[in-house]
């Protein structure tokens, strides 16, 4: 795949995500396919049983019991006093984890601006239902996050912090403790400091120098959190030959954009299907590692529209409702 500078970057938080795209969103929640007990009051159902309206089950009286939560009328057909249970709401938190890194500035379309929109719109769906919203981007100059958030007023806040280029100093940015600005760096420091419990989306291309094992690895030890791996890649990275047989054949020099390595390599009919079916191989590696996890992986097209991919894809996957 060939690297463009050419590409218009986002420089408004409209262009991230327009106002009617903001207005098919507010009907959509988070969800996670476990039930979680949150750590402040919100709109989330717990596994704990409170005083929210929400009618659950009933258990029979015993001494000490709230007397106003009797259900008299029960008494009054069966002889016996049963207390009425109700689900105790609770909020849910949204972690979001982006790679910066050099890689993902490639693609038509591209990538980076491609996971730029789809954290927009999935921590805009955070924020306006009131769970707890965080962000970590990785693979650019430092590790930086915008720590936890919650309510429609911090949309602005979460549109900045993605607008911003990697490495630039803003209030909007905290740098992550600790060296390294790699995948792994990042889930460990995750794995450390996210509070209470909830989702994680990890948007990347997963073509890591370092391998994806260890950084999974550290998530997967840590109980809470449902993850989803969301591998992102260009349609012309999926199939080189969309691009054009005359722009990809013959001998070639291609130059690593995080590296700097050259290799020459001679591009023919042959070596593009074997580097179709090693891509696909490594995907199926990454979904297999990350379902032995409990952890959900997705291979999306940067050519999806976003309000698809939420409404069709992900809500079916259990991430949304």
């Amino acid at each position: 795949m060939l690297a463009s500078n050419s590409t218009s970057r986002p420089r408004s938080i409209e262009e991230l995500l327009g106002p009617q795209t903001m207005h098919r969103l507010d009907r959509l929640d988070l969800l996670s396919r476990k039930v979680f007990a949150g750590k402040l009051p919100g709109e989330r159902r717990s596994k704990r049983r409170g005083q929210s309206i929400e009618f659950d089950d009933y258990r029979q009286y015993v001494s000490g019991d709230d007397l106003r939560h009797i259900d008299w009328n029960v008494y009054a057909r069966l002889d016996r006093m049963f207390i009425k249970l109700f689900l105790e709401e609770e909020d849910l938190g949204l972690h979001l984890v982006v790679d910066c890194s050099a890689s993902m500035d490639a693609g038509d379309p591209n990538k980076l601006i491609f996971c730029q929109k789809l954290a927009m719109a999935l921590g805009y769906i955070g924020l306006v239902n009131n769970n707890r919203v965080a962000v970590t981007s990785f693979g650019g100059p430092r590790m930086e996050r915008l720590g936890e958030c919650r309510g429609r007023r911090n949309v602005q806040r979460l549109g900045q912090f993605l607008l911003e280029a990697p490495g630039e100093d803003s209030p909007n940015r905290s740098t992550a403790p600790g060296p390294g600005a790699d995948f792994t760096s990042a889930l460990r420091f995750i794995g450390h400091t996210a509070k209470g419990k909830g989702v994680l989306v990890i948007m990347s291309d997963f073509l890591l120098r370092e391998g994806y094992e260890d950084g999974l690895r550290l998530l997967a030890g840590r109980k809470g959190w449902d993850v989803y791996c969301l591998q992102v890649l260009a349609p012309d990275e999926i199939d080189p030959s969309r691009a054009g047989a005359e722009a990809i054949s013959g001998d070639v020099r291609l130059t690593d954009v995080e590296t700097g390595a050259d290799a020459e390599v001679t591009v023919t009919a042959a070596l593009l299907e074997q580097y179709k079916k090693s891509l696909e191989r490594y995907c199926n590696e990454i979904a297999t590692f990350g379902a032995a996890r409990e952890m959900t992986h997705a291979l999306v097209r940067t050519d999806t529209e976003i309000e698809t991919l939420l409404i069709d894809y992900l809500r079916k996957r259990g991430m949304l409702r």
